[in-house]
Protein backbone atom coordinates (compact mmCIF):
# COMPACT_ATOMS: atom_id res chain seq x y z
CA UNK A 1 0.00 0.00 0.00
CA UNK A 2 2.68 2.26 0.99
CA UNK A 3 6.50 2.44 0.39
CA UNK A 4 9.02 4.67 1.31
CA UNK A 5 12.09 4.54 0.03
CA UNK A 6 15.52 6.41 0.74
CA UNK A 7 13.67 8.71 3.40
CA UNK A 8 16.21 11.61 4.92
CA UNK A 9 14.70 14.53 6.79
CA UNK A 10 17.18 17.37 8.88
CA UNK A 11 16.79 19.50 11.01
CA UNK A 12 19.54 22.28 11.54
CA UNK A 13 22.63 19.70 12.06
CA UNK A 14 20.16 16.71 13.41
CA UNK A 15 19.21 14.12 10.86
CA UNK A 16 15.72 12.80 11.41
CA UNK A 17 15.79 10.28 9.15
CA UNK A 18 18.57 8.74 7.22
CA UNK A 19 17.90 6.42 4.11
CA UNK A 20 14.85 5.13 5.91
CA UNK A 21 13.10 2.54 3.55
CA UNK A 22 9.53 1.43 4.97
CA UNK A 23 6.85 -0.63 3.67
CA UNK A 24 2.82 -0.75 5.09
CA UNK A 25 1.10 -3.74 3.77
CA UNK A 26 -2.90 -3.33 2.86
CA UNK A 27 -4.85 -4.62 5.49
CA UNK A 28 -2.05 -4.65 8.41
CA UNK A 29 -1.80 -3.00 11.47
CA UNK A 30 1.57 -1.92 11.61
CA UNK A 31 3.34 -0.65 14.55
CA UNK A 32 5.94 1.52 14.74
CA UNK A 33 8.18 2.06 17.90
CA UNK A 34 11.85 3.74 19.19
CA UNK A 35 13.05 5.87 21.94
CA UNK A 36 12.42 9.88 21.58
CA UNK A 37 14.36 11.22 18.53
CA UNK A 38 14.17 8.16 16.69
CA UNK A 39 12.36 9.84 13.94
CA UNK A 40 9.05 8.12 14.33
CA UNK A 41 6.77 11.59 13.98
CA UNK A 42 9.04 13.29 11.62
CA UNK A 43 8.20 9.79 9.10
CA UNK A 44 4.41 10.77 9.68
CA UNK A 45 4.69 13.96 9.20
CA UNK A 46 6.57 13.14 5.64
CA UNK A 47 3.97 10.68 4.47
CA UNK A 48 1.00 13.15 5.63
CA UNK A 49 2.52 16.43 3.60
CA UNK A 50 3.19 18.44 6.67
CA UNK A 51 7.02 18.14 5.80
CA UNK A 52 8.85 18.02 2.61
CA UNK A 53 11.65 14.68 2.88
CA UNK A 54 15.04 16.32 2.09
CA UNK A 55 15.42 13.29 -0.44
CA UNK A 56 13.86 10.15 -1.36
CA UNK A 57 10.82 8.52 -2.37
CA UNK A 58 7.29 8.15 -0.59
CA UNK A 59 5.05 5.89 -3.09
CA UNK A 60 1.22 5.28 -2.14
CA UNK A 61 -1.01 3.10 -4.31
CA UNK A 62 1.68 2.99 -7.09
CA UNK A 63 1.27 7.18 -7.37
CA UNK A 64 4.89 8.61 -5.82
CA UNK A 65 3.30 11.21 -3.36
CA UNK A 66 6.90 12.77 -2.41
CA UNK A 67 5.59 16.58 -3.87
CA UNK A 68 2.45 16.78 -2.85
CA UNK A 69 0.65 19.12 -0.20
CA UNK A 70 -0.94 17.67 2.73
CA UNK A 71 -4.86 18.19 1.98
CA UNK A 72 -4.22 16.56 -1.52
CA UNK A 73 -2.30 13.29 0.34
CA UNK A 74 -5.52 13.34 2.85
CA UNK A 75 -8.04 13.32 -0.29
CA UNK A 76 -6.09 11.00 -1.58
CA UNK A 77 -6.73 8.18 1.33
CA UNK A 78 -4.41 9.25 4.44
CA UNK A 79 -5.74 10.05 7.44
CA UNK A 80 -3.64 11.19 10.03
CA UNK A 81 -4.09 11.76 14.37
CA UNK A 82 -2.20 13.63 16.17
CA UNK A 83 -0.55 12.82 20.02
CA UNK A 84 -1.87 16.41 20.99
CA UNK A 85 -5.46 16.40 19.32
CA UNK A 86 -6.21 19.11 17.59
CA UNK A 87 -10.01 19.40 17.53
CA UNK A 88 -11.96 22.83 16.13
CA UNK A 89 -13.05 24.26 19.85
CA UNK A 90 -15.85 26.23 18.20
CA UNK A 91 -17.45 22.94 16.96
CA UNK A 92 -19.32 20.62 19.41
CA UNK A 93 -18.39 16.87 19.81
CA UNK A 94 -20.46 15.68 16.48
CA UNK A 95 -19.65 18.43 14.47
CA UNK A 96 -15.83 17.26 15.06
CA UNK A 97 -16.68 13.88 13.92
CA UNK A 98 -18.66 14.95 10.93
CA UNK A 99 -16.17 17.36 9.57
CA UNK A 100 -13.67 14.39 8.49
CA UNK A 101 -16.04 13.38 5.96
CA UNK A 102 -15.83 14.69 1.98
CA UNK A 103 -19.65 13.88 1.98
CA UNK A 104 -21.77 16.58 2.03
CA UNK A 105 -25.19 14.50 3.12
CA UNK A 106 -25.54 15.61 6.15
CA UNK A 107 -28.65 13.49 7.68
CA UNK A 108 -26.71 10.16 6.29
CA UNK A 109 -23.28 11.66 7.85
CA UNK A 110 -24.89 12.45 11.38
CA UNK A 111 -26.33 9.01 12.15
CA UNK A 112 -22.70 7.86 10.94
CA UNK A 113 -21.04 10.52 13.26
CA UNK A 114 -23.20 9.31 16.03
CA UNK A 115 -22.84 5.58 15.65
CA UNK A 116 -19.74 6.23 15.84
CA UNK A 117 -19.79 8.39 19.03
CA UNK A 118 -21.81 5.65 20.71
CA UNK A 119 -19.11 2.71 19.70
CA UNK A 120 -16.44 4.35 22.41
CA UNK A 121 -19.30 5.19 25.21
CA UNK A 122 -19.14 9.26 23.97
CA UNK A 123 -23.06 9.22 22.41
CA UNK A 124 -24.08 11.53 25.53
CA UNK A 125 -21.30 14.11 24.69
CA UNK A 126 -22.06 14.22 20.98
CA UNK A 127 -23.83 18.12 21.96
CA UNK A 128 -20.60 19.19 24.17
CA UNK A 129 -18.09 22.01 22.79
CA UNK A 130 -15.11 20.44 21.76
CA UNK A 131 -13.27 22.85 23.96
CA UNK A 132 -14.51 21.65 27.35
CA UNK A 133 -13.72 17.88 26.80
CA UNK A 134 -10.52 15.77 28.63
CA UNK A 135 -7.42 14.74 27.14
CA UNK A 136 -9.26 11.16 26.48
CA UNK A 137 -11.81 12.46 24.82
CA UNK A 138 -10.60 14.43 22.39
CA UNK A 139 -8.44 11.29 21.42
CA UNK A 140 -11.68 9.24 20.39
CA UNK A 141 -12.87 12.27 18.71
CA UNK A 142 -9.70 12.79 16.35
CA UNK A 143 -9.76 9.10 15.58
CA UNK A 144 -13.38 9.13 15.11
CA UNK A 145 -12.92 12.12 12.98
CA UNK A 146 -10.23 10.64 10.95
CA UNK A 147 -12.40 7.56 10.06
CA UNK A 148 -15.48 8.86 9.11
CA UNK A 149 -13.73 9.90 6.04
CA UNK A 150 -13.33 6.17 5.20
CA UNK A 151 -9.53 6.34 4.53
CA UNK A 152 -6.93 3.77 3.19
CA UNK A 153 -4.36 4.24 5.77
CA UNK A 154 -4.84 5.77 9.03
CA UNK A 155 -1.48 7.58 10.82
CA UNK A 156 -2.34 7.11 14.51
CA UNK A 157 0.28 8.88 16.46
CA UNK A 158 0.73 8.30 20.30
CA UNK A 159 -2.83 7.41 20.09
CA UNK A 160 -2.96 6.24 24.16
CA UNK A 161 -0.70 8.92 25.21
CA UNK A 162 -1.60 9.78 28.83
CA UNK A 163 -4.54 7.48 28.91
CA UNK A 164 -5.69 5.38 31.75
CA UNK A 165 -5.73 1.33 31.40
CA UNK A 166 -9.59 1.11 30.50
CA UNK A 167 -9.37 4.08 27.68
CA UNK A 168 -6.12 2.25 26.25
CA UNK A 169 -8.53 -0.94 25.97
CA UNK A 170 -10.99 0.97 24.06
CA UNK A 171 -8.82 2.52 22.06
CA UNK A 172 -7.02 -1.41 21.40
CA UNK A 173 -10.54 -2.76 20.64
CA UNK A 174 -11.22 0.43 18.26
CA UNK A 175 -8.51 0.17 16.65
CA UNK A 176 -9.03 -3.36 15.67
CA UNK A 177 -12.50 -2.19 14.38
CA UNK A 178 -11.05 -0.09 12.07
CA UNK A 179 -8.82 -3.01 10.74
CA UNK A 180 -12.12 -4.82 10.36
CA UNK A 181 -13.50 -1.48 8.02
CA UNK A 182 -10.62 -1.91 5.72
CA UNK A 183 -8.61 0.22 7.03
CA UNK A 184 -4.66 -0.16 6.95
CA UNK A 185 -3.38 1.28 10.12
CA UNK A 186 0.20 2.48 11.37
CA UNK A 187 0.68 3.22 15.30
CA UNK A 188 3.26 4.59 16.96
CA UNK A 189 3.31 4.15 20.05
CA UNK A 190 5.54 4.59 23.54
CA UNK A 191 3.73 1.86 25.19
CA UNK A 192 4.81 -1.31 24.09
CA UNK A 193 2.47 -3.92 26.17
CA UNK A 194 -0.31 -1.93 23.94
CA UNK A 195 1.97 -2.05 20.84
CA UNK A 196 2.95 -5.25 20.60
CA UNK A 197 -0.74 -6.69 21.96
CA UNK A 198 -2.26 -5.23 18.87
CA UNK A 199 -0.05 -4.89 15.68
CA UNK A 200 0.64 -7.62 13.38
CA UNK A 201 4.11 -6.50 12.22
CA UNK A 202 6.16 -3.96 13.96
CA UNK A 203 9.03 -1.73 12.48
CA UNK A 204 11.27 -0.28 14.93
CA UNK A 205 13.34 2.61 14.31
CA UNK A 206 16.84 4.59 16.29
CA UNK A 207 18.42 7.95 15.11
CA UNK A 208 16.69 7.87 12.28
CA UNK A 209 17.16 4.34 10.53
CA UNK A 210 15.34 1.05 10.63
CA UNK A 211 17.19 -1.62 12.74
CA UNK A 212 14.56 -4.15 12.92
CA UNK A 213 11.42 -5.54 11.65
CA UNK A 214 9.46 -8.74 12.20
CA UNK A 215 6.49 -10.06 13.95
CA UNK A 216 6.06 -8.84 17.63
CA UNK A 217 7.96 -12.12 18.91
CA UNK A 218 10.63 -11.63 16.89
CA UNK A 219 10.79 -8.34 18.35
CA UNK A 220 10.43 -8.72 21.61
CA UNK A 221 13.66 -11.39 21.75
CA UNK A 222 15.71 -8.71 18.73
CA UNK A 223 18.39 -7.97 21.32
CA UNK A 224 19.61 -5.08 19.31
CA UNK A 225 16.25 -3.72 19.69
CA UNK A 226 16.56 -4.46 23.65
CA UNK A 227 19.31 -2.59 24.02
CA UNK A 228 18.15 0.41 21.89
CA UNK A 229 14.77 0.46 22.88
CA UNK A 230 13.25 -2.45 24.95
CA UNK A 231 15.20 -2.40 28.36
CA UNK A 232 14.26 -5.38 30.58
CA UNK A 233 10.29 -4.73 29.03
CA UNK A 234 8.74 -7.71 27.34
Amino acid sequence: MLKIEGANKSFGGLQALKGLDLVIEKGRIHGIIGPNGSGKTTLFNGISGIIPLDSGNIVFGGADISKLRADRIANLGIRRTFQAAKLAPSLTVLENVMSGASSKNEKPLKVEAMELLESVGMGDASDRWAVDLVWAEKQFVQILRAIIGKPKLLLLDEPVSGLAAKETDLIVTLIRRIKAMGITVAVVSHDIKMLMDVAEWVTVLNFGEKIAEGVPETIRKDPLVTEAYLGTEG
